[in-house]
Parts: C-alpha cells; structure tokens; sequence
C-alpha cells in the first residue's frame, strides 16, 4: 500500500479525492480591523478573521470589499488559516482604499473545502475624502517615488486626470482619464516621477472637448531607500532625435534567477534614471510582473504557501497598484479547487497524490512565465505547470522508471478572478495535428530539485523515488495573447519552438489547436532575405500588434539555431553574424498559412532565456535581451529599440540600454498606458 508522498495537510487533500459525508459546523469568531473607522484615503488597514469547526477543517478564508454603492467584489480568495487552540485564524489581509471615500462593507467568508460547509460575516468600515475644502491635496504613500493626489468632486458625465511635471523640466507626464463620480471626490495615485524631486501637479477636467485646468499642488518625491538594491542601467546607445521619446519611459521586471542579488521591479526614463519600483516587503519574495494594465495596476506571479506548504514558489497571482498595494489576489490552492469542479482532472493538488505517483496522476504545481488580462469583459488568462507520470520510455528517456513530464495548463478567469475554462495540454497527446506527447522538448530540456523554481523550471513535487531523476520540460510555455479579431489564444511554446493557436472563440471552443508557427509546423515561411535559418526558435512574448491587426512581434532566442542537436551551446559551426538573438516581425496569412518577415535584426548579443518583443508608438521596435553573458560571471540585458530601415527587413539601434538580468520590460508613454499587446 502506497504512503502519501506529502501529508495531507489537515485532511485538505481528501476534497481532491471523494466528498465526505461529513456535517461541519463553521462559525466566524471576529472579524476586526487594525485601525478604528473612520480613517481617510490612503490609511492601511489590516483585517484580521477567527473561526471554529467542529470538524477538523482546515478552514479557508475569503475577503471580498464592497466599495459605497456598489456589489461586492473579490479582493482576496480562499486561503488556508492557521489553527491554534482550536482556533483558525485568517491570513491577514491588507487593505489600502484608494478609490471613493464612503461606507464600504468588508466581508469574510469561511469555508470548510471537506464539508463543503461556509459562512459569513460583514463589518462596515468608514474612509473620509483626504480634500476637505476647494484646494487638491498630494500626500505621501508607503512608495517614496508615488503621491496620492485628491481632487475636489466634478460633475457627472465628465472626466478627470491629473498632468504632473518635474520642476525645471519642459516635458510632462499625465495619468488615464476617469469618469466623474459626484460628489465624490477624485483620487490618483501618481507616479512616473525621480527621486528627491518637486513636481507640480493639477487636475485636468474634460467636458466633450474642453479641458479645464484645475489649482496646482506642489509635491517632493522621497529619497530612494538605502535597504533596497537597486539595478544600475549605462546607456550604450543614449537616446537621440530619432529615438521614440513618445514612449519614454521604460517598465523593467528585473527578476535575478541567478546570483544572490535582489533587485526591485523599477521604471526608468530612456537614459536609466529610475521613476518608480516596486519591492515586497519578503525579503526572500520572487515577483514575476507579467503585465502592466490600463489606469496603473499590475499582475505579477509572486511566491509565498498557500494551501500546500510543500509548494513555495510561484503559488500567487496579485495585481498591484502603484504604491505597491494588493488589490485583488488568488492562489494556486482556489484555481486547483475550482478546476477540479470543472471537470479538469489533472488539476488539482499534488499533495493528493500517493508516492510514487501512480501512471497516468498529475496535478498542478505553480503559476508562471505570463497572466494576461485582454479578454472581453474583464476576463483574465494565466499559464500554470502540470506534472503528469508517464510508462518508462516516454519520449525517449532512458530507464525502467515512469517518467514525469511538465506539460502546461491555461486558465481564464471572470471579472471576478474565477476559473470559467481551461486548457490542458496532456488532452493533446495523442498525435497527428496536436500535440504529440512522443515529440520531446527539441534541445532535450529537463528540471530536478536542484533546478526547480527560479531558473525556469516549476516546483517539482512528484519527483522521488519510483520515478526517473529528472523531469521532462515538454513544452515551456512562456506567453499568452489574445487575439481580438478572432477570439482566439496563441501561446509561445519555448521548448517546441512553435507559436500556436489554440480554438478559445471566447470561451465556446474545441481547446484544439489550430496551427503550429515554427520550423516543421504548418507555416511556410517567405524567406525574403536568404536565411540559412530564417525561423525563431526558443522564442518569447508573442503577440499581435496594433490591437491584433498585426504584425506578429518576436523575441527569437534562437538557442536552436545556434545549437542544432545533439551540438548543445557553442555549436562550433556558428558564424558570428548567426550567433545572436534577434527582433522579429511577421506577417501572418492564416489562409495560405505563410510568414512574411517584416523585420528580422540581429540584436548584438545572445540571449540564452526570457525577452521582450514591441511595436512602438511611432512604427519603431523595443527588444529586450534580457539574460546575456558577459565573461564567466556577469549577466546583463539590453533594452534595445530599433529604426527599421526601409526596404529591407533590418534596421538600426536607436538606442540600447545596459542593466542587469531581466525578465520582461516594455517601453510605454507613461505607467498609465501599456502597449496593447
């Protein structure tokens, strides 16, 4: 008889396996906040949550915030509390309002996973404007580099932003438009500013055409903190008249999988001069900031336990606001729920599975590489990995053990950060037009223990003894985007070297996929230009520029290309001129399934992982490689934009910007507007 290979945690895992006939009784304790109410804008409050069960749990905790006048709304879902004396205790949960002042309800929810039990409890809780008269305010934020700026109410059917701009300088900056709320009054938070800096800053009020200018604050940035370590950026090539200065600030995800040094996720301006970061107060915190929203919000893939204590890394997704704030955050443990109750059998908990794992068990692990939020109606999509066991011999692996193969998992999201539809690509396996499960990763990539988490292979938690040492990394994927002409998802798979299109048809589709984009997929490419190797390979951030017209925008690694199996890395063969990464740009003709480069330049430099690919506001390109070696112990990356020049398909570097390893960057007008991709 098989042990469980991780304990499951207070009987949590047994709701993965069968309902209990089991008659729990939940009662909520207390329900408090930190600070007494009322409090103004921008105050944090911490709620904390105690319940009972008279069954032996565990029990979960929910938050939901409903703002004055409106329904409530998710801010943070199901997590595991923590039980003491026969008490359990909520995570705590951290709210920080911003928005409209007024009485708004905060609600706990518990509920026992095993029973099914739950119940609730809702306080109400007082924030006061932080404008008291006819004169805007800016105050501070826990982010020394971002003010909260608060204007006096305008009337309905209008809008508000706010134009800020450093003293002395002859440029400024603007936040989104927001619609008019009386009487309320209107709150921003700003950002996009230097350190130890005074900036001016006044409301903008629109009526159809007209924009009236409201009073002028004044507003000193705080110094950068002497605790944080932050990235150092040199201009290689600086910025000129022919630079895309529209987009003039660039957003840097400077994850470090290598190296012991932690930096910041930080904006600079195009000469590296740093105008925002963002920093989690865990030391030991990972973030992945996948994408930058529209109004100043961002999603990251953050670690942290959730429901599992086995699994560490990579177990939350969070959008965070300017000041660093969570305003909406789900874990790895919920999603693994709410996809066992669609029907998605390979995704749920790994703690529910025996040691070893049985043939043909998986479950998911983490979140990464990329979370999205372009779908119809505030719909949202995020990557996952699954570990499923296969017979000994899959994919050519060498052994008498079964063998565990990391496949991927998509799963889009409602307004509300549910799970409404998924992908799994263990569905696919079966050959001829899908994914065949006997065509391995091309260069032969694997994980283990030692490999695991932040250098790009998910936790691993079925490997252990009864199964092959390593697990296959099948197919890596490391992007999603939505295709808006056609309700479609397309996905880089790194370890395939293919893009694909996968039938979503907002949410009605097959899940099959419908075509295959790289060398021996279903595209022919035009090779205009004679390239010994004209395909992408180890690619990254695809998508479909100007809001999905085209072109296809790529950052091509082109690990393939420099080491064609069984070579590896440093294929003697390569000539210079064929050993770097390269920006890419395609036509796509769906209908005669062909690829036309629009742009295909080498970049200067060999970027083994991750990367950065944009069309820019005036038809330039931004590309980042992002993990370069320099010598035997110096990463560095490159945000490099491109001048293509016409009538062919290179061009030349308008600028490059030297740092430290990244994972993604983009260069946008300011931190209110992301590129549409």
């Amino acid at each position: 008889m098989n042990k469980p290979r991780h304990i499951c945690w207070m009987l949590l895992c047994l709701s993965a396996i069968v309902p209990l006939p089991v008659h729990a009784a939940v009662k909520i304790l207390s329900l408090k906040p930190s600070l007494t109410s009322p409090q103004k804008l921008g105050k944090s409050v911490t709620w904390t949550a105690a319940a009972t069960d008279t069954n032996a749990g565990p029990l979960t905790f929910q938050f939901n915030v409903a703002a004055p006048g409106q329904p409530q709304s998710l801010v943070k879902d199901f997590n595991v509390g923590t039980l003491r004396a026969g008490t359990w205790s909520a995570p705590p949960f951290v709210w920080v309002p911003t928005g409209i002042e007024g009485s708004y309800r905060v609600q706990v929810v518990v509920k026992d996973f095993t029973s099914g039990e739950s119940t609730t409890q809702t306080a109400t809780f007082e924030i006061d404007p932080l404008v008291t008269g006819g004169m805007p305010v800016a105050v501070t934020t826990a982010n020394p580099l971002v003010a909260l700026f608060s204007a006096p109410s305008c009337a309905a059917g209008r809008t508000m932003r706010v134009r800020f701009q450093k003293s002395g300088a002859s440029s400024s900056m603007t936040t989104n438009w927001v619609n008019c709320n009386p009487p309320n009054t209107m709150t921003f938070e700003i950002a996009g500013m230097h350190d130890s800096s005074t900036y001016s800053m006044y409301s903008q009020t629109k009526t159809g055409g007209n924009i009236v200018n409201g009073p002028t604050v004044t507003f000193k940035t705080g110094a950068l903190p002497s605790n944080i370590t932050f990235p150092a950026f040199t201009p290689i090539v600086s910025p000129g008249s022919k630079t895309d200065t529209t987009d003039s600030l660039i957003l840097h995800n400077c994850i470090q999988l290598t190296g012991s040094v932690r930096y910041p996720d930080v904006a600079t301006d195009l000469h590296g001069n740093i105008m925002w970061y963002y920093y989690p107060n865990d030391s030991t915190h990972i973030s992945i900031l996948t994408r930058p929203l529209p109004g100043g919000t961002f999603l990251a893939i953050e670690d942290g336990v959730a429901w599992d204590p086995a699994a560490r890394f990579s177990q939350y997704l969070h959008q965070i606001d300017l000041a660093g704030n969570i305003v909406r955050e789900t874990n790895t443990g919920i999603i693994q729920q709410q996809l066992l109750a669609l029907g998605a059998a390979d995704g749920g908990p790994c703690s529910a599975i025996s040691s070893p794992p049985p043939l043909g068990s998986a479950c998911l692990g983490a979140f990464h590489h990329d979370a999205i939020q372009t779908l119809p109606n505030g719909q949202m999509a995020l990557i996952a990995d699954i570990e499923k066991i296969y017979p000994p011999g899959t994919q050519g692996k060498s052994g008498n053990l079964p063998v565990d193969i990391v496949g991927d998992m998509f799963v889009v999201l409602d307004s509300n950060w549910q799970a409404i539809w998924y992908w799994d690509s263990f569905q696919h396996a079966s050959g001829g037009t899908q994914l065949d499960i006997n065509r391995p990763a091309v260069l032969g990539d694997t994980c283990n223990g030692s490999n695991a988490s932040h250098s790009g292979c998910p936790p691993l938690l079925l490997l252990g003894p009864g199964v092959s040492s390593t697990a296959n990394d099948w197919l890596h994927a490391n992007s999603l985007y939505y295709w808006p002409q056609t309700g479609d998802i397309i996905w880089s798979s790194r370890h395939q070297d293919w893009v694909m299109k996968i039938d979503y048809n907002n949410g009605s589709g097959t899940g099959n996929i419908l075509w295959r984009m790289g060398k021996d997929g279903d595209f022919t490419f035009n090779n205009v230009n004679n390239d010994p190797w004209p395909w992408f390979s180890h690619q990254h951030d695809v998508g479909m520029e100007n809001n999905g017209a085209g072109p296809l925008t790529i950052f091509d690694n082109g690990n393939t290309r420099l080491s064609p199996p069984p070579l590896g890395l440093g294929n003697p063969g390569c000539q210079p001129s064929d050993c770097n990464s390269r920006g890419m740009s395609l036509t796509v003709d769906e209908a005669n399934l062909r690829v036309t480069p629009v742009l295909s330049q080498d970049l200067g430099v060999f970027a083994l992982a991750m990367g950065s690919a944009q069309l820019l506001f005036d038809n330039n390109y931004f590309f980042l490689p992002p993990v370069v070696l320099n010598g035997i112990t110096s990463i560095n990356s490159y945000s490099i934009e491109i001048l293509p020049t016409p009538g062919t398909i290179n061009g030349a570097q308008v600028l490059n910007l030297e740092g430290p390893e990244h994972y993604r960057a983009w260069q946008m007008p300011n931190l209110y507007t992301p590129p549409t991709t």
